[in-house]
């Protein structure tokens, strides 16, 4: 009886731990032909268009929240060096972000611009290229204390992109650069317009994603297992607002977020160690 007990037991710690979606409620597995997933925005109910990041395919792709694609076009005038993020504008323009720069040493760092999808037909889409720099970067790369210029997070707000960058430095330190950049083709000079520091454990403190709300209260940065939520804030300079960290309580490969509603997010993750790659949801709390 006891050996039962014992096997019964350990099966369900088996399957529970395969499983960890923490407080994030499991939506659909993604395509196996998607699992570095780097990116997603909703534009319409029960769909999301996906990208996927460091050398994939120049592709977006719609979805289904049952996981199926259910559309994908080729962005023309595009390249998949490290596409990281995805976000749109008001008229459902979407911006690709091909921001990755895990050496911190690009010098052609470039944000796609694409029409609204849901409305193109084909089966290719064209892009815009708005093509920016860091001026406070002086060395490609710099010295490992100073790497400030890896980036996988944008959101779009009255006609700017803002981007916020991930700390890779050593010793790790937690900052996080806040960038902006217009919304239409040109080549920038990205202007610094504040830094955040949301906590100094380098396992659950890079930023991989990020967006803000529909209304423009709220914004969430997403790390590798948590959340953090930013209210009461100024655009200029959200990290003035305040800042309330939210323990997901699972540390899959979190990679991307959107809002759906103004209390709704979804998150995907990427497959790593043989879990992940998945549509989460999650609610945020009302205080």
């Amino acid at each position: 009886m006891k050996t039962r007990v014992f096997f019964f037991l350990a099966l369900l710690t088996f399957f529970c731990g395969c499983n960890n979606y923490g407080q994030l409620v499991y939506v659909a597995d993604l395509p196996s032909n998607l699992e570095e997933n780097s990116g997603i925005v909703s534009i319409k109910d029960s769909t999301v268009w996906v990208v996927e990041d460091n050398g994939n395919k120049d592709e977006l792709y719609k979805l289904s929240f049952k996981g199926d694609i259910l559309k994908s076009f080729k962005v023309k005038n595009a390249k998949n060096n490290d596409w990281e993020d995805l976000t749109k504008d008001a008229l459902n323009n979407v911006y690709i972000a091909d921001i990755g720069n895990n050496n911190n040493d690009r010098k052609d760092l470039v944000i796609y611009k694409v029409p609204n999808p849901e409305e193109e037909p084909g089966d290719k889409i064209d892009a815009e290229k708005i093509k920016f720099y860091y001026p406070e970067q002086k060395k490609f790369p710099p010295k490992k204390s100073e790497r400030l210029y890896d980036a996988e997070a944008i959101f779009h707000r009255n006609g700017n992109l803002f981007i916020v960058t991930k700390n890779r430095t050593d010793p790790f330190n937690g900052k996080a650069l806040i960038y902006t950049v217009p919304d239409s083709k040109g080549k920038y000079e990205a202007k610094l317009v504040g830094t955040i520091k949301v906590c100094e454990d380098w396992k659950t403190c890079q930023i991989t994603s990020i967006d803000i709300s529909p209304d423009g209260k709220k914004i969430v940065a997403l790390s590798y297992g948590k959340l953090f939520l930013f209210t009461d804030f100024r655009l200029d300079d959200f990290a003035t607002g305040t800042v309330k960290e939210i323990d997901l309580e699972t540390r899959n490969q979190l990679e991307s977020v959107c809002f759906l509603n103004e209390q709704t997010l979804l998150l995907s993750d990427e497959v790593s160690h043989g879990n992940g790659g998945n549509l989460y949801r999650y609610t945020l709390p009302e205080k």
